[in-house]
């Protein structure tokens, strides 16, 4: 019975990973490590947990816009890593009858993302992007407490001191040079 008390108390001891509390420093642990081609997602509460190996999904328990606008600070203050935001194409058709409270989500992003490098696409085509880039490459998915339908954001990470512009201009010196 004493071993089995001091199993319960060790266990208990065990940092969690997965739950509402400890997001944040995982967030700075892995931003400390993600590059390009990572990806970070701020997902709503039906988000499916994946089974890719690359994709960690940890639950927040925290309001959405207010985990997104922590990890865009974050991100912000990463010299190495900067992100183009993705967001469904669906949400601009979500219907305040259907989904009450959208509007003023909408609305609300809107604020949340002005400035940053923002694409809209189609949900279907973000996730086979995300897919395709956790065959490869980590995920860190935060989900958050979130329930309006097509309000996941995706951070696709680019590497925050080289740009395709100067890519490019790489690309045609090494041309020339040959």
């Amino acid at each position: 019975m004493i071993k089995i008390t001091l199993f319960a108390l060790a266990l208990l001891a065990i940092p969690s990973s997965g739950f509402a509390g400890d997001w944040e420093s995982k967030l700075k642990t892995e931003l400390s490590q993600f590059g390009h081609r990572n990806w970070i997602v701020i997902a709503d509460a039906a988000y499916p947990k994946q089974s890719a190996p690359g994709i960690e999904t940890i639950f927040t328990g925290g309001d959405q816009l207010e985990v997104l606008k922590t990890v865009l600070k974050a991100v912000e203050a990463a010299p190495h890593v900067n992100a183009i935001i993705l967001v469904d194409a669906e949400l601009d058709h979500v219907s305040e009858e259907d989904a009450p409270g959208v509007t003023a989500y909408r609305t609300a992003l809107k604020e949340v993302m002005k400035g940053a490098q923002t694409k809209v696409m189609p949900h279907e085509q973000i996730i086979s992007q995300l897919d395709e880039g956790s065959k490869l490459f980590n995920v860190l998915l935060l989900k958050t407490t979130m329930t309006i339908p097509y309000t996941s954001v995706f951070l696709e990470l680019e590497c925050g001191y080289w740009n395709a512009e100067k890519e490019q201009r790489l690309r045609a010196a090494v041309e020339k040079s040959k």
